[in-house]
């Protein structure tokens, strides 16, 4: 009897261990992800894709990661392994669930992995530095060093257009990624390498020596790539949520709020900040660093105000009676107490002070960073004709709390059919918006050059974050 019980008792939980394990293995990939509250994704660290700071992750992949992980109620866990190459094999393998890496669609790639929508456009460039002869074209580059990274859609261009042009020669790079390369064309040690569009836009801020040829592609489309599998579920919520980011505009504002800003700067500009970095705010830097602590605003963004205004010059004076550093006008400086606009720590300090009532003015329901991007348009045009603006974006069917809606309509206000159907009428609405994207890139120029906690990048060159921007932590420290 007893064994006859044990029988039955081994038969049932047989029975039920064939049950659960038919129930799991008839879970679809989203299912399984959404049980086990974990999206394995991979990518790289690259400025446009994923990165760490002081102020923690930040870069438009991670941003893209982020909502999807929201999206669907688990939590990513982001893994960057060693090499370009490798994030295709793993993906190629399924041994992840997403690949968002900046990956560019080709038909080679297709054969070994699924493309989501895509969600950005670049073109291939070929990179070179300042003071060497501009190449022209292809038949141009046989006599100097060209590198590639292994893996990269790079190499399939370069194979195609040696087949017009047969004495093209490279070579392809197992240890240093783009930015690894990029950094050593800018130190002169190779000749030229080749870079995604949007890869030479935000990095040649940072290697002001590099410059770029030519394009060597047509027009390619970014996407994440996921493994090839008869289970649609994952790449149908995929589609889901892209399709949603794009109706909503929230994908055109992540593209703004990384590169809209990146080419504001010219190369002269570029190089006479960093001159004026070294030599003329270490007189001054004190005073920002005081007055960022005493109204929690971060003193590069100060600093960053203070050298669109001045160019960091105590003796500045304006054609419109503004002065000093931080350029306050008469009313302003009375409005606040300050004696004398030539004193740097009154300046600065009124400064920080006029800059953080702006910010308190600005609606709390503007979230970061777009915030703090109309809190410098209003210390620029003032609050009256930024209003005007975003009233007009409002008619015109944009969105009156997003700076990059609104800064299409700030330079209506010069217009008489605009301003004239305005409150406080006609204003320079170009400026403020210069105004705003230099300040951006003021602001990523000082992070780079200053920060303390430098994080070396994976190719082990320079040691120096290559990540600038703060996770949408550009005013509250």
């Amino acid at each position: 009897m007893i064994r006859l019980l044990k029988l039955l008792i081994g038969c049932l939980c047989s029975v039920l261990l064939s049950h659960c394990d038919s129930t799991v293995s008839s879970q679809t990939k989203l299912e399984k992800i959404k049980q086990s509250g974990t999206l394995h994704v991979l990518t790289r660290t690259d400025p446009t894709t994923y990165y760490q700071n002081a102020d923690g992750y930040a870069g438009l992949e991670y941003d893209l990661i982020t909502l999807f992980a929201q999206h669907l109620g688990v939590t990513a866990h982001i893994e960057v392994p060693n090499t370009f190459d490798e994030i295709l094999n793993k993906i190629s393998k399924g041994e992840a669930d997403i690949a968002a890496a900046g990956l560019t669609i080709t038909e080679a790639r297709q054969h070994t992995m699924r493309f989501a929508p895509a969600y950005h456009e670049v073109t291939e460039q070929l990179i070179y530095r300042s003071g060497t002869r501009r190449p022209t074209d292809i038949s141009s580059l046989s006599n100097g060093i060209i590198e590639v990274t292994k893996g990269t859609s790079h190499v399939d261009t370069l194979n195609q257009l040696k087949l017009n042009n047969p004495e093209l020669s490279w070579e392809v790079n197992e240890q240093l990624d783009t930015n690894g390369l990029l950094y050593i064309v800018n130190e002169g040690l190779i000749d030229y390498t080749v870079a995604d569009s949007n890869q030479s836009t935000l990095i040649r801020r940072f290697y002001p020596k590099l410059n770029i040829a030519f394009d060597i592609s047509a027009i390619r489309q970014l996407a994440w790539a996921l493994s090839l599998s008869d289970d649609n579920s994952l790449y149908d919520e995929v589609v889901v949520f892209f399709n949603r980011i794009k109706a909503d505009k929230t994908l055109e504002q992540l593209l703004e709020k990384h590169y809209g800003h990146a080419s504001s700067l010219s190369y002269v500009d570029n190089c006479q900040f960093r001159q004026h970095q070294k030599s003329r705010l270490p007189r001054y830097q004190h005073y920002f660093t005081s007055a960022s602590s005493l109204y929690n605003i971060d003193w590069r963004l100060l600093a960053a105000i203070g050298y669109q205004e001045s160019h960091w010059s105590a003796d500045a004076v304006s054609s419109y009676g503004v002065q000093g550093i931080m350029m306050l006008t008469n009313d302003t400086a009375d409005l606040l107490n300050i004696k004398d606009r030539t004193d740097p720590a009154q300046s600065i300090d009124g400064g920080a002070r006029y800059f953080r009532q702006r910010l308190k003015i600005i609606s709390d329901k503007i979230p970061e960073p777009d915030r703090t991007w109309f809190a410098l348009a209003s210390y620029n045009v003032g609050m009256g004709h930024l209003e005007d603006a975003r009233r007009l974006t409002s008619q015109q069917g944009g969105n009156p709390d997003k700076w990059m809606d609104v800064k299409q309509r700030l330079p209506l206000l010069t217009e008489e059919k605009w301003h004239q159907q305005t409150k406080h009428g006609y204003a320079r609405g170009k400026e403020p918006v210069r105004y705003v994207e230099n300040i951006r890139s003021y602001y990523d120029l000082l992070v780079w050059l200053t920060e303390e906690n430098q994080i070396q990048n994976d190719a082990m060159i320079p040691k120096k974050n290559i990540a600038p921007e703060p996770n949408n932590a550009y005013v509250l420290k």
